[in-house]
């Protein structure tokens, strides 16, 4: 996984799988950014090409954490497929899920977010 800037907000570029094998990598990645004070993020999803129910699990387990500090995660660039994963599970009603990175770092800069 790599990890960058989109101007104020830190993007998490996930790769391949987020399974059980993936998942712990991912969720020390959202730690350590959190530990750094970095609380606005995007999980940039356009390499991702399949997300287990640990991957979701991830998203979900810091989601209202970060969200009580003040920040938030938003999802940019899922493919179809794995867009019907999310969706399937009710992701598009808790996360902003946006069509590439730029927009979702865009979406910080609006100040709205999604509420549980």
């Amino acid at each position: 996984m790599e990890r960058g800037n989109q101007g104020a907000v830190r993007v998490l570029a996930l790769d391949g799988y987020l399974d059980a094998h993936t998942a712990p990598h991912f969720e020390n990645a959202i730690q350590e950014e959190m530990q750094g004070g970095n609380l606005n993020m995007v999980a940039d999803c356009g390499r991702l090409t399949y997300i287990s129910s640990a991957g979701l699990g991830v998203f979900m387990s810091f989601i209202e954490e970060i969200r009580d500090a003040g920040g938030d995660i938003k999802l940019a660039a899922i493919s179809p497929k794995v867009y019907q994963v999310f969706e399937v599970l009710g992701f598009p009603a808790l996360f902003d899920i946006l069509d590439t990175v730029e927009a979702a770092a865009a979406k910080f800069a609006e100040g709205g977010r999604k509420e549980f």
